[in-house]
Protein backbone atom coordinates (compact mmCIF):
# COMPACT_ATOMS: atom_id res chain seq x y z
CA UNK A 1 0.00 0.00 0.00
CA UNK A 2 1.51 3.36 -0.98
CA UNK A 3 -0.02 6.18 1.92
CA UNK A 4 -2.62 8.78 0.39
CA UNK A 5 0.00 11.36 0.44
CA UNK A 6 2.41 9.95 -2.31
CA UNK A 7 2.54 10.24 -5.46
CA UNK A 8 5.32 8.88 -6.99
CA UNK A 9 6.18 9.94 -10.96
CA UNK A 10 8.54 7.90 -12.69
CA UNK A 11 10.96 10.53 -14.85
CA UNK A 12 12.53 8.19 -17.06
CA UNK A 13 11.49 4.74 -18.94
CA UNK A 14 15.31 3.16 -17.07
CA UNK A 15 14.99 4.24 -13.36
CA UNK A 16 14.52 7.77 -11.62
CA UNK A 17 11.17 8.81 -9.85
CA UNK A 18 10.19 11.81 -7.74
CA UNK A 19 8.32 11.57 -5.26
CA UNK A 20 5.90 14.44 -3.92
CA UNK A 21 3.57 14.79 -0.76
CA UNK A 22 5.92 13.92 1.86
CA UNK A 23 8.07 16.11 4.25
CA UNK A 24 11.33 14.38 4.97
CA UNK A 25 12.10 16.53 8.21
CA UNK A 26 8.72 15.03 9.59
CA UNK A 27 9.20 11.59 12.03
CA UNK A 28 7.44 9.31 9.55
CA UNK A 29 5.62 6.41 10.32
CA UNK A 30 6.59 2.91 9.20
CA UNK A 31 4.37 2.53 6.07
CA UNK A 32 5.89 5.98 4.81
CA UNK A 33 9.14 4.39 5.06
CA UNK A 34 8.52 0.66 3.64
CA UNK A 35 6.66 2.83 0.80
CA UNK A 36 9.50 4.99 0.19
CA UNK A 37 12.10 1.83 0.03
CA UNK A 38 9.42 -0.17 -2.45
CA UNK A 39 9.84 2.54 -5.01
CA UNK A 40 13.49 3.33 -4.32
CA UNK A 41 14.43 -0.48 -5.12
CA UNK A 42 11.60 -0.73 -8.14
CA UNK A 43 13.03 2.78 -9.67
CA UNK A 44 16.36 2.60 -8.08
CA UNK A 45 16.83 6.48 -7.34
CA UNK A 46 14.35 8.62 -5.98
CA UNK A 47 13.85 11.85 -5.87
CA UNK A 48 12.29 14.55 -3.31
CA UNK A 49 12.29 18.73 -4.11
CA UNK A 50 11.78 21.37 -1.43
CA UNK A 51 12.93 19.66 1.52
CA UNK A 52 14.30 21.69 4.67
CA UNK A 53 16.68 19.23 6.83
CA UNK A 54 19.35 20.52 9.48
CA UNK A 55 21.85 17.69 9.46
CA UNK A 56 20.53 16.32 12.42
CA UNK A 57 17.36 15.77 10.26
CA UNK A 58 19.40 14.50 7.12
CA UNK A 59 21.25 12.17 9.38
CA UNK A 60 17.90 10.64 10.96
CA UNK A 61 16.34 10.14 7.96
CA UNK A 62 19.16 8.23 6.41
CA UNK A 63 19.61 5.97 9.26
CA UNK A 64 15.72 4.45 8.94
CA UNK A 65 17.07 3.08 5.86
CA UNK A 66 20.25 1.92 7.27
CA UNK A 67 23.73 2.40 9.01
CA UNK A 68 25.28 5.80 7.62
CA UNK A 69 29.34 5.38 7.47
CA UNK A 70 31.85 8.19 7.23
CA UNK A 71 33.58 8.47 3.54
CA UNK A 72 37.11 7.70 3.89
CA UNK A 73 38.67 10.81 2.19
CA UNK A 74 36.91 14.12 3.00
CA UNK A 75 36.12 15.36 6.89
CA UNK A 76 32.70 15.84 7.22
CA UNK A 77 30.58 18.53 8.79
CA UNK A 78 31.95 20.14 12.00
CA UNK A 79 29.87 18.14 14.86
CA UNK A 80 28.36 15.46 11.97
CA UNK A 81 31.66 13.64 10.96
CA UNK A 82 29.05 11.57 8.35
CA UNK A 83 27.80 13.88 6.78
CA UNK A 84 30.46 14.95 3.95
CA UNK A 85 30.16 18.39 2.17
CA UNK A 86 29.87 18.36 -1.85
CA UNK A 87 31.38 21.39 -2.91
CA UNK A 88 32.89 22.74 -6.22
CA UNK A 89 33.56 27.01 -5.79
CA UNK A 90 33.06 29.45 -8.53
CA UNK A 91 37.68 29.46 -9.16
CA UNK A 92 37.58 25.44 -9.29
CA UNK A 93 37.73 24.08 -12.57
CA UNK A 94 37.01 20.24 -11.73
CA UNK A 95 33.98 19.29 -9.63
CA UNK A 96 33.85 16.36 -7.10
CA UNK A 97 32.06 12.90 -8.75
CA UNK A 98 32.41 14.12 -12.29
CA UNK A 99 32.39 10.59 -14.11
CA UNK A 100 30.82 7.93 -14.23
CA UNK A 101 30.93 5.54 -11.44
CA UNK A 102 29.75 3.52 -8.29
CA UNK A 103 30.28 5.52 -4.85
CA UNK A 104 33.61 3.68 -3.30
CA UNK A 105 33.68 0.56 -5.11
CA UNK A 106 37.63 0.17 -3.71
CA UNK A 107 36.11 -0.28 -0.24
CA UNK A 108 35.51 -4.04 1.03
CA UNK A 109 31.51 -3.14 1.80
CA UNK A 110 31.01 -0.47 -0.66
CA UNK A 111 28.05 1.48 0.40
CA UNK A 112 23.90 0.50 0.10
CA UNK A 113 23.34 3.88 -0.84
CA UNK A 114 23.89 7.10 -0.75
CA UNK A 115 21.65 10.53 -0.17
CA UNK A 116 22.75 13.79 -1.40
CA UNK A 117 20.85 17.19 -0.92
CA UNK A 118 21.65 20.54 -2.37
CA UNK A 119 22.30 23.65 -0.65
CA UNK A 120 23.87 25.84 -3.41
CA UNK A 121 23.32 25.34 -6.89
CA UNK A 122 24.19 27.04 -10.08
CA UNK A 123 21.56 29.04 -12.14
CA UNK A 124 21.96 26.68 -15.07
CA UNK A 125 24.03 23.53 -15.11
CA UNK A 126 25.26 20.93 -12.27
CA UNK A 127 22.94 18.27 -13.34
CA UNK A 128 23.54 14.43 -12.42
CA UNK A 129 22.89 11.63 -15.15
CA UNK A 130 21.95 8.34 -13.48
CA UNK A 131 22.42 4.68 -15.38
CA UNK A 132 20.66 1.54 -14.76
CA UNK A 133 23.32 -1.16 -14.47
CA UNK A 134 20.29 -3.99 -14.31
CA UNK A 135 19.68 -3.04 -17.89
CA UNK A 136 23.35 -2.50 -18.79
CA UNK A 137 23.76 -6.46 -17.71
CA UNK A 138 20.45 -7.67 -18.96
CA UNK A 139 21.20 -6.21 -22.57
CA UNK A 140 24.28 -8.09 -23.58
CA UNK A 141 24.40 -10.76 -25.68
CA UNK A 142 24.55 -14.38 -23.58
CA UNK A 143 27.94 -15.23 -24.75
CA UNK A 144 29.21 -11.87 -22.22
CA UNK A 145 27.29 -12.27 -19.98
CA UNK A 146 28.46 -15.96 -19.27
CA UNK A 147 32.11 -14.80 -19.93
CA UNK A 148 31.19 -11.60 -17.29
CA UNK A 149 29.93 -14.10 -14.56
CA UNK A 150 33.64 -15.44 -14.02
CA UNK A 151 35.19 -12.30 -13.31
CA UNK A 152 36.58 -10.46 -10.21
CA UNK A 153 36.91 -7.13 -10.41
CA UNK A 154 40.16 -5.26 -9.26
CA UNK A 155 38.74 -1.61 -7.62
CA UNK A 156 41.13 1.25 -6.19
CA UNK A 157 40.70 4.76 -5.00
CA UNK A 158 44.01 5.96 -6.50
CA UNK A 159 42.51 5.38 -10.72
CA UNK A 160 43.79 8.91 -12.21
CA UNK A 161 40.04 10.04 -13.08
CA UNK A 162 38.49 9.51 -9.94
CA UNK A 163 41.40 10.97 -7.90
CA UNK A 164 41.04 14.49 -9.89
CA UNK A 165 37.40 14.97 -8.80
CA UNK A 166 38.81 15.06 -5.17
CA UNK A 167 41.90 17.01 -5.52
CA UNK A 168 40.39 20.14 -3.89
CA UNK A 169 38.34 18.78 -1.35
CA UNK A 170 41.22 17.05 -0.34
CA UNK A 171 43.33 19.87 -0.04
CA UNK A 172 41.61 21.89 2.68
CA UNK A 173 39.77 19.17 3.96
CA UNK A 174 41.13 15.45 4.51
CA UNK A 175 40.75 13.14 6.61
CA UNK A 176 44.00 12.42 8.24
CA UNK A 177 43.37 8.96 9.01
CA UNK A 178 42.87 8.25 5.44
CA UNK A 179 44.85 5.30 3.55
CA UNK A 180 46.79 6.19 0.58
CA UNK A 181 44.79 3.93 -1.33
CA UNK A 182 42.15 1.26 -0.60
CA UNK A 183 41.67 -1.68 -3.04
CA UNK A 184 38.39 -4.48 -2.98
CA UNK A 185 37.70 -7.41 -5.59
CA UNK A 186 34.40 -7.65 -6.12
CA UNK A 187 32.50 -9.33 -8.50
CA UNK A 188 32.04 -8.02 -12.46
CA UNK A 189 28.24 -8.91 -12.13
CA UNK A 190 26.89 -8.82 -8.47
CA UNK A 191 23.27 -10.19 -6.98
CA UNK A 192 21.29 -7.59 -5.95
CA UNK A 193 20.40 -9.16 -2.55
CA UNK A 194 16.94 -7.23 -2.07
CA UNK A 195 15.97 -7.89 -5.57
CA UNK A 196 17.63 -10.58 -6.40
CA UNK A 197 18.70 -9.32 -10.05
CA UNK A 198 22.22 -9.81 -11.47
CA UNK A 199 23.71 -5.69 -12.16
CA UNK A 200 27.12 -4.88 -14.05
CA UNK A 201 29.47 -4.03 -11.18
CA UNK A 202 32.58 -2.23 -12.57
CA UNK A 203 32.67 1.34 -13.23
CA UNK A 204 35.03 3.94 -14.98
CA UNK A 205 36.16 5.62 -11.70
CA UNK A 206 37.53 2.54 -9.89
CA UNK A 207 37.83 -0.17 -11.96
CA UNK A 208 41.33 -0.94 -12.68
CA UNK A 209 41.74 -4.53 -14.33
CA UNK A 210 40.43 -7.80 -13.69
CA UNK A 211 41.63 -10.21 -11.39
CA UNK A 212 44.54 -12.37 -12.44
CA UNK A 213 44.96 -10.47 -15.48
CA UNK A 214 47.02 -7.47 -15.99
CA UNK A 215 45.61 -3.78 -17.09
CA UNK A 216 47.05 -4.43 -20.67
CA UNK A 217 44.99 -7.16 -21.38
CA UNK A 218 42.20 -5.93 -19.05
CA UNK A 219 41.30 -2.75 -20.86
CA UNK A 220 39.73 -3.79 -24.00
CA UNK A 221 37.21 -5.69 -22.45
CA UNK A 222 36.42 -2.58 -19.68
CA UNK A 223 36.61 0.16 -22.66
CA UNK A 224 33.67 -1.76 -23.94
CA UNK A 225 31.46 -2.21 -20.81
CA UNK A 226 32.56 1.00 -19.60
CA UNK A 227 30.43 2.69 -22.90
CA UNK A 228 28.12 0.32 -22.60
CA UNK A 229 27.15 1.36 -19.49
CA UNK A 230 26.84 5.29 -20.44
CA UNK A 231 23.94 4.10 -23.23
CA UNK A 232 21.55 7.07 -23.48
CA UNK A 233 18.55 4.62 -22.94
CA UNK A 234 19.91 3.23 -19.53
CA UNK A 235 19.79 6.92 -18.08
CA UNK A 236 17.68 9.74 -16.57
CA UNK A 237 19.02 13.20 -15.60
CA UNK A 238 18.01 15.18 -12.72
CA UNK A 239 17.69 19.10 -11.74
CA UNK A 240 18.86 20.36 -9.08
CA UNK A 241 17.12 23.27 -7.06
CA UNK A 242 17.75 24.07 -2.94
CA UNK A 243 16.22 21.69 -1.20
CA UNK A 244 16.30 19.03 -3.77
CA UNK A 245 17.28 15.06 -2.35
CA UNK A 246 18.02 12.20 -4.36
CA UNK A 247 18.67 8.66 -2.97
CA UNK A 248 20.11 5.96 -5.13
CA UNK A 249 20.69 1.98 -4.83
CA UNK A 250 24.59 2.09 -5.39
CA UNK A 251 24.26 -1.69 -5.53
CA UNK A 252 22.74 -1.41 -9.22
CA UNK A 253 23.41 2.35 -10.30
CA UNK A 254 26.19 4.17 -11.49
CA UNK A 255 26.10 8.44 -11.88
CA UNK A 256 27.68 11.28 -12.96
CA UNK A 257 27.74 14.94 -11.81
CA UNK A 258 28.17 17.12 -15.20
CA UNK A 259 31.15 19.61 -14.92
CA UNK A 260 29.22 22.37 -16.85
CA UNK A 261 28.49 25.61 -14.81
CA UNK A 262 32.31 27.28 -15.24
CA UNK A 263 32.89 30.34 -11.84
CA UNK A 264 29.94 28.84 -10.21
CA UNK A 265 29.66 27.37 -6.69
CA UNK A 266 27.95 24.48 -6.17
CA UNK A 267 27.32 23.35 -2.71
CA UNK A 268 25.70 19.66 -1.77
CA UNK A 269 25.83 17.64 1.25
CA UNK A 270 25.85 13.93 1.19
CA UNK A 271 25.63 10.80 3.53
CA UNK A 272 26.24 7.55 2.85
CA UNK A 273 24.42 4.00 3.81
CA UNK A 274 26.66 1.35 4.76
CA UNK A 275 26.46 -1.87 2.55
CA UNK A 276 27.39 -5.74 2.58
CA UNK A 277 29.83 -6.87 0.66
CA UNK A 278 29.08 -7.82 -3.24
CA UNK A 279 28.67 -11.88 -4.16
Amino acid sequence: MIPNSLEIRPIAGALGAEISGIDLAEDLDADTIAATRRAWLDRLVIFFRAQDLTPARFLGLARRFGKVVEYPFIKGLDGFPKITPVVKLEHERVNFGGLWHTDTAYLEYPPMATMLIAREVPPSGGDTLFANMYLAYETLSPGMRRLLDGLVAVNSSAKADVTKTREDRIRGGARTEAKREYIAEHPVVRTHPETGRKALYVNNGHTVHFKDMTEEESAPLLKYLFAHQQRPEFTCRFRWEVGSLAFWDNRCTQHFAINDYPAETRIMRRITVCGDTPY
